[in-house]
């Protein structure tokens, strides 16, 4: 049955895994049949509240005629609007991403006038809803939120266990899916040519915005060892600094480990992902807290085995010993089993399992929960 679908929220020509994440869902949902619309920010933060140097894409590709910018995140007159159209026109569903109470507001009261029409079911994918980095009034916000919803689905089961303290009662659990739109693999010695790096040192990656709670800092302290010189194994940064890069350069430098860290302090544009990605051995994600990663999600679709900390919900995401390791977010935890997976050469072991665990972050299967969740709903209401 075809449905009309509308999400609210980031995509292109918006940067981000979240805003790709709405681009790739409206893909799928449109590949089996669904009347699909966005309604994507004509503001999503304010320059003085965002942290880096530009929320667009560089080069953004065509955005389609489905996806319409219209929503201002700090402009109340705004969210209104949005709301009574939204409720004039009827979809069956809106789908809103929530990542930070920053946006409850605007999302909230989008959500009170569209269910107004007694027919629209608002469903909540969300990243967190807890923030990493937690302010007052966040729950506050984030009630505002709730009270104005029909249901929930959480990406990871830390996430969906968080939904009890704001007694959301339709939920369910999907993991995030895998993102496909980085390219593919290629060879190591074609990636490093690209990148102007030697083919012949092993490399870890550390991918993405650089924020304090992603543990870089413990990641630095773990490759201080004799080990990684004498093996040529380095690490690769791939990030734009949304933390003080001040503090990080300086570990650097203590450390004495600028012959084997190489920076590319940075976003990282989409067309250059798989380049990383293809050459790196093992892509490290030291967080000290978490839900899920959409990191990880790049690293499924190219195989490449991860090294994860037993935080929020990336444990999920990663068999341990499987497809790549689960460690406790300390230093030396993470430098022992980098040191193990190097000595004893698991890469090809855990690629090819990672082939077969990939299975499980399809965006069919995002898609499936987002129906099965309206059909529960509207079976109680």
């Amino acid at each position: 049955m075809t449905k009309r679908i509308v999400i609210v929220g980031p995509a292109t020509p918006y940067r981000g895994g979240i805003a790709t994440g709405n681009d790739l869902l409206a893909k799928e949902l449109l590949n089996i049949g669904h009347n699909i619309s966005i309604v994507n920010f004509t503001v999503q933060y304010p320059n003085f509240l965002f942290p880096g140097k530009t929320q667009f894409l560089e080069n953004a590709p065509l955005i389609p005629k489905y996806n319409k910018r219209a929503l201002n995140s700090i402009n109340p007159i705004s969210w209104r609007k949005i709301g009574k159209q939204l409720r004039s026109q009827k979809p069956d569903i809106v789908i809103m991403r929530y990542w930070m109470p920053f946006f409850a507001p605007s999302l909230g009261t989008v959500a009170k006038h569209v269910k107004r029409n007694n027919h629209t079911k608002v469903i909540v994918i969300a990243d967190n809803i807890i923030p990493h980095e937690s302010r007052f009034g966040d729950k506050q916000l984030t009630n505002y939120l709730v009270k104005h919803t029909d249901g929930f689905i959480a990406m990871s089961k830390s996430v969906l266990k968080e939904f009890d303290l704001f007694k959301i009662k339709h939920k369910l659990f999907s993991p995030h899916p895998m993102f496909q739109n980085y390219g593919n693999k290629i060879s190591k010695k074609e990636a490093c040519k690209k990148l102007n790096l030697s083919a012949s040192p092993r490399y870890i990656l550390f991918f993405g915005l650089i924020r304090d709670y992603k543990g870089l800092d413990l990641l630095l302290k773990a490759i201080n060892h004799n080990y990684f010189r004498e093996n040529n194994i380095k690490l690769i940064l791939a990030g734009e600094y949304y933390s003080k890069k001040d503090f990080y350069q300086q570990l650097i430098s203590s450390l004495n480990l600028q012959d084997i860290v190489i920076s590319f302090d940075y976003f990282i544009p989409d067309n250059m992902v798989e380049n990383f990605f293809s050459a790196a051995d093992i892509i490290a994600s030291p967080y000290k807290s978490a839900t899920q990663s959409g990191v990880s999600q790049i690293a499924y679709h190219f195989e490449l085995p991860m090294l994860v900390t037993n935080v929020g919900g990336l444990p999920e995401l990663v068999p341990n010993n499987k497809v790549g390791y689960v460690v406790e977010p300390n230093a030396k935890a993470i430098q022992q089993k980098l040191i193990t997976f190097f000595e004893e050469n698991k890469k090809q072991e855990f690629q090819e399992n990672l082939s077969i665990e990939k299975q499980r972050f399809t965006w069919d299967k995002m898609v499936k929960a987002i129906l099965d969740l309206e059909s529960s709903i509207r079976s109680i209401s």
